[in-house]
């Protein structure tokens, strides 16, 4: 549970036995007022009353929404935040890669960091030496290897935070979506190692979107949703679920939906595609988003997602329309225009952003679905017998 507005601070030890004193009485004044009381109101639960268990070996992907309390369970599993109430039983060093640069000091170089992250898990110095350039050869950062991590880029966090988290061998290996960080051919060996570790019979928990990697991955699946478990299921059954979720939100109406993330100044109110939700290959396609509350500097932008959850491909109004919209009083529309849609057939979902100067003003997740169809494509007939690519795609932003 957290407290909303509140930040945690730093307290003493005098601190701690004042509030461990105050803490029964306290409960007491809780139960007396019932649940209606101010202190629920300035609460929020970010998980409640999950529990499961991991056993040795296994494998474990944990989907869900933005808000669905993912990276909160890995937190708490990692022993970063306590748990309000409840318990965690865990049997062997937990290696844990949540965000960049998790444990790394910025000042240590990134050999001296590799020491100090072993040194966390428990190794022994002749453990670590042994391993040390096996991790090096995997990040593939040798050249700045003596340099400050607070130099580094994004990219060589990650690739060395994950080169020292999968090989210092902890029996639980713990990632975050953090891996969307690196470039392709990094994921998908990060995924090769994850596949391997897990074969040394050490057990992984695994957060992501990419409905692809965790059903490449995993065997189980996990599915949070505000909090708690929906679905606790093979790993199919986990991912049908979330997929179908995101379909029956799709269809509500855009303006009622609560599932979003921003500052909230500006919001999509309404999605058009044009021909309906169904378009072909070949053929043009329009993408047209109204937007209320917008201000000069307001950029609009989608991603397209295949049906595991895979980035097809990205739209974004800043790249392309070097003008401000100007807001109105019955919102703004902006259009994206393809004049041959280069998608093979099949479903597709997009996710739609809207930010204001750098800050995120909303953003909706499987924000709409369309369909497209069989067609010609350059004179030439295409089917869904094709076969799947990702695609950079011309397109344009128009003002109406």
């Amino acid at each position: 549970m957290y407290r909303i507005g509140v930040r945690d601070t730093h307290k003493t030890l005098r601190d701690a036995l004042v509030n461990a004193t105050k803490r029964p009485f306290q409960r007491a004044q809780a139960l007396f007022r019932g649940s209606n009381s101010q202190q629920a109101k300035d609460t929020f639960w970010a998980l409640k009353n999950v529990s499961f268990e991991v056993k040795q070996g296994e494998v474990l992907g944990i989907i869900g929404r933005n808000g669905a309390g993912k990276s909160t369970l890995l937190k708490l599993l990692s022993r970063i935040t306590e748990p309000t109430e409840g318990r965690i039983e865990g049997y062997g060093r937990v290696g844990s890669l949540l965000e960049v640069g998790t444990g790394f000091h910025p000042e240590l170089t990134g050999r001296e960091n590799v020491y100090l992250n072993g040194a966390i898990l428990g190794m022994k110095k002749s453990e670590i030496d042994r391993k040390f350039d096996e991790i090096v050869a995997f990040a593939e950062i040798e050249q700045f290897l003596d340099t400050p991590v607070k130099r580094y880029s994004s990219g060589m966090y990650v690739r060395l935070a994950f080169a020292v988290a999968a090989h210092l061998e902890p029996e639980i290996l713990i990632v975050d979506e953090v891996l969307a960080v690196g470039d392709v051919a990094f994921q998908n060996k990060c995924l090769g190692k994850m596949g391997s570790v897990a074969k040394e019979g050490r057990t992984v928990l695994f957060v992501t979107h990419n409905m692809g990697a965790v059903q490449a991955l995993c065997r189980r699946g996990i599915l949070l949703k505000q909090g708690t478990i929906l679905t606790d299921d093979t790993v199919v059954g986990a991912v049908s679920t979330y997929l179908r979720g995101l379909e029956e939100s799709a269809s509500q109406n855009v303006a009622d939906r609560t599932d979003r993330l921003g500052k909230g100044q500006m919001r999509i109110v309404q999605i058009e595609i044009s021909h309906g939700e169904r378009l072909a290959i070949g053929r043009p396609a329009r993408f047209g988003f109204h937007v209320t509350g917008v201000k000069p500097g307001t950029t609009c932008s989608f991603t397209i997602y295949d049906q595991l959850g895979q980035r097809v491909t990205y739209f974004d109004s800043a790249l392309h329309s070097p003008q401000d919209y100007i807001s109105q009083e019955e919102g703004t529309k902006f259009l994206c225009e393809v004049d041959e849609l280069p998608l093979l057939p099949a479903r597709y979902r997009i996710n739609v952003a809207i930010t204001c100067n750098g800050e995120l003003q909303d953003h909706l997740e499987g924000a709409a679905f369309f369909e497209v169809e069989s067609g010609n494509f350059q004179g030439r007939p295409v089917s869904k017998q094709t076969g799947y690519c990702s695609v950079i795609v011309k397109h344009r932003w128009i003002t109406p």
